[in-house]
């Protein structure tokens, strides 16, 4: 969207206001006794008081309106958005689903809200540990409405459509092949601009932070400086018939009414922000002599553990780059993971399975599942002229890799309709090359 403006970093101090409200930020305190332009003073924090100063986290937002204005929160119907993993049996089979259905607007008129649909998860907002997959399907732009996930954050990719969403923070305009964090608490409002699609990793307990680079040094992957941070917008706006707000707690659905918009933050400052980044700003490590890196090292974000190095959830992509190692099988290898292992699509061919795996649907790999190459791959990169090479151009495929060994939704498993029941024969031709004759060349 031309006109709006972001500010560069990740984990920033930063400090915005509306320009049509110089001066509206408080000099040298957070909290005066009577704030500039008779603003309203609101902490929003996203650790405990006490956290460490590098995992603190909280703005100060300054308000015509505090949030605590409105009418009590009352349930609402949760639609396909659930935690409840015990839904139906486990399955610990190789799953893969078509492209996901949209609504169409002719049909239906649905918005980001009514279009979030829960594929998988586990672990508990109550308690503050774990994670939930969902997808979003929409057409239809959020009116006078706005959703606050009271139990994590969302880290959202969208993949059919742009979306632009509305903070407390201000305006972000995020397209496919570029992704954002909304973390916990944040309100925000999403317009679509026809059929929309994309995917949702949300975690409990923790926020997102960029890895650790180790002997990699002090450059590489998702570099600080290209995560966006939008800069302070407000609406001054009395809704006489009701402004919705939307509230994901303890995994349930709740809403309650006021009378003015939430996006009414004149100014803020603080390291507790919404932001996005384009997933073409990544600085792609990989092998340049022989052997299969693993895929952390396209980690573009990870959720911590309290076990070091044990991720709740890594966010990883597997970008365009040049595949070069010498004597070497360069697809991903066969496998055998004590991770989740749930993959999406944005555009393009999967290199590791190239037909059947479609931009806008989905697969799980769950814990020591066996996956790997279908048999067309496996067959043509075992005998292919080890050139230079380009590899996944005009694709971008992403991992949510999880420590938690995730359930299926009854939604992702029947309801969706979606699930390709016979993904196992993919494998199924992979033939036996054993050779008990074989002899090492002679050099």
């Amino acid at each position: 969207m031309a006109g709006l403006k972001y500010m560069s970093g990740f984990g920033n101090e930063f400090a915005s206001e509306d320009p049509r409200c110089p001066g509206s930020l408080p000099e040298g305190q957070n909290n005066p006794q009577v704030c500039p332009y008779g603003l309203y003073a609101e902490q929003l924090s996203g650790s405990a008081f006490t956290c460490p100063r590098s995992t603190n986290k909280r703005s100060w937002l300054y308000r015509i309106l505090p949030s605590v204005r409105h009418k009590p929160f009352t349930p609402m119907s949760c639609g396909d958005l659930t935690e409840n993993w015990n839904e139906v049996e486990p399955d610990p089979n190789q799953l893969r689903w078509k492209p996901f259905n949209i609504p169409k607007s002719s049909e239906k008129k649905v918005d980001f809200i009514s279009g979030l649909h829960t594929v998988c998860g586990a672990g508990d907002s109550k308690s503050r540990n774990g994670i939930a997959i969902h997808m979003y399907t929409c057409n239809t732009s959020m009116i006078d409405k706005c959703f606050q996930n009271a139990d994590g954050d969302f880290l959202i990719v969208p993949q059919q459509g742009e979306i632009l969403i509305t903070t407390e923070f201000g305006k972000m305009m995020v397209e496919p092949n570029e992704i954002c964090v909304i973390q916990q608490g944040m309100r925000f409002s999403v317009d679509v601009f026809g059929e929309t699609r994309g995917y949702i990793l949300e975690v409990f307990g923790a926020h997102f932070e960029l890895p650790d680079l180790g002997p990699i040094g002090a450059n590489g992957l998702a570099n600080p400086r290209d995560f966006q941070t939008p800069v302070a917008w407000y609406e001054d706006r009395t809704v006489a018939t009701g402004y919705t707000i939307v509230n994901k707690y303890q995994g349930k659905l709740f809403s309650c009414q006021q009378d003015f918009s939430p996006f009414n933050v004149v100014a803020w400052h603080g390291n507790y922000t919404p932001y996005k980044y384009n997933l073409e700003n990544f600085m792609v490590i990989n092998c340049v002599a022989f052997d299969h890196a693993d895929p952390s090292i396209f980690t573009v974000l990870t959720a911590k553990s309290t076990r070091p190095g044990v991720a709740i959830a890594d966010f990883v992509i597997f970008p365009p780059r040049w595949g070069v190692a010498d004597h070497t099988f360069r697809p991903p290898y066969y496998h055998r993971n004590c991770m989740s292992e749930f993959m999406g699509l944005i555009k393009g061919h999967y290199e590791a399975k190239e037909e059947g795996f479609q931009p806008g649907g989905a697969s799980l790999h769950s814990i020591m599942t066996p996956h790997g190459p279908d048999v067309d791959c496996f067959e043509k990169n075992s005998t292919a002229v080890l050139k230079p090479e380009r590899v996944a151009e005009g694709t971008m495929a992403f991992m949510f890799e999880s420590s938690f060994s995730m359930a299926v939704t009854k939604w992702g498993l029947d309801t969706c309709h979606r699930l390709d029941k016979s993904y196992y024969k993919c494998w199924e031709a992979l033939k036996n090359h054993f050779n008990p004759n074989w002899k090492p060349s002679s050099k």
